[in-house]
């Protein structure tokens, strides 16, 4: 999926992200819902941006799973105290639980259909401990996303600069974004082209998958970044 800019991830999204700032959002809401919080799972953890900073900057013992191998790389040089495993989030098995799962960046969007959210949302129960919590920020709803929209990012440092142009169609319930990377390194420019599918669900309908997974969920129109977040928790022993 991320085959071409795994290696510019950090890059690219620094220019326009605030992972600091969401990070400290991400750590008070998990005071908020679980004061005695401790670990935390950050599935689809990608470069693990979050993750780092939950860990170094919050105090949190925080492990991670992705199914790119780059990011799996990327995150184990960035938490060298965690475990990082390779794994899709829709049939993982891990030998621990948690107090808390993460799934941010509207990387829920990526398993693509509402068999694949459910499965999804049934691993997180699984590896939740008892009352323990999970945060998942959604993709768009259907009819938000405008089919032909075009974006243009830019990103550079002492290395490299980066220009990325992504063009976004929409068929039924399903929004494809084709990225096309220019990479202009001191040996010359490179092309590189993703091709992203994430799904597109409703409130209503991803609620029902965690209600089905035996999750109570609650959920934040206005998220960390305007996407929404939905709160589930697992029940009490």
């Amino acid at each position: 999926m991320f085959s071409a800019s795994a290696e510019l991830y950090d890059l690219i999204y620094s220019g326009f992200k605030d992972y600091r700032a969401e990070s400290a959002r991400v750590a008070e809401l998990i005071r908020q819902h679980f004061s005695g919080a401790r670990t935390i799972l950050d599935v689809a953890c990608g470069s693990a941006e979050h993750a780092r900073l939950l860990a170094e900057e919050h105090g949190f013992e925080v492990d991670g799973l992705d199914l790119d191998p780059a990011f799996v790389d990327i995150a184990r040089r960035k938490l060298p105290r965690g475990t990082i495993w390779r794994a899709d989030m829709t049939s993982f098995t891990l030998p621990k639980k948690y107090d808390v799962i993460l799934c941010l960046f509207s990387s829920i969007g990526y398993v693509r259909t509402l068999a694949n959210v459910r499965a999804t949302f049934e691993r997180f129960g699984a590896h939740l401990g008892p009352g323990g919590v999970a945060f998942v920020e959604p993709w768009f709803p259907p009819g938000v996303l405008e089919p032909g929209r075009v974006t243009v990012n830019s990103s550079d440092s002492a290395e490299l600069k980066v220009v990325r142009m992504s063009h976004v169609t929409v068929e039924d319930r399903l929004s494809r974004i084709r990225f096309e990377y220019l990479i202009g390194r001191r040996a010359g420019i490179e092309r590189a082209t993703e091709v992203h599918e994430l799904g597109l669900f409703t409130t209503a309908e991803m609620t029902d998958c965690f209600v089905a997974a035996g999750l109570s969920v609650s959920h934040d129109a206005a998220g960390l970044d305007g996407r929404g977040l939905f709160t589930a928790r697992a029940a009490h022993a």
